[in-house]
């Protein structure tokens, strides 16, 4: 049971990670952290491939100490098999709310744990 813990620890770290400005804006901390056959379905919908992402995450929103930031809440997770995480949580920037979903593998190149896929869902304001 411990290690499916520490499983989880290191994934939510990786997440976390990519979530500081200082790693958003660097592509090759960004690197590190994405696997190469990742993908992310964006909150508007786009579909981002590895090299998209590497290419635009310094300029994406949440990417300055100074500006707006991403707050995650009641972040969790679970282990789908050996290696393989499922990450879910919520963030909020400039009171826009998404749900959050991750999957992250560890490498078996010896390079840790990557963010293999993700996918954010806006959360409606309340009325919409």
């Amino acid at each position: 049971m411990r290690a499916e813990a520490n499983e989880v620890e290191e994934a939510i770290k990786g997440e976390l990670r990519l979530i500081d400005p200082s790693v958003r804006t660097s592509r090759a901390e960004a690197r590190q952290l994405l696997d190469p056959e990742f993908v992310e379905v964006g909150a508007s919908g786009r579909r981002w491939s590895y090299e998209d992402m590497l290419a635009e995450l310094p300029e994406m929103p949440g990417n300055s100490d100074q500006g707006p930031r991403y707050v995650p809440s009641d972040m969790t997770g679970v282990v789908l098999a050996p290696g393989v995480v499922h990450l879910t949580y919520e963030t909020t920037i400039e009171g826009r709310r998404a749900r959050r979903s991750s999957l992250w593998r560890r490498s078996e190149e010896g390079t840790g744990w990557r963010m293999y896929y993700h996918q954010a869902t806006p959360v409606p304001s309340p009325g919409d």
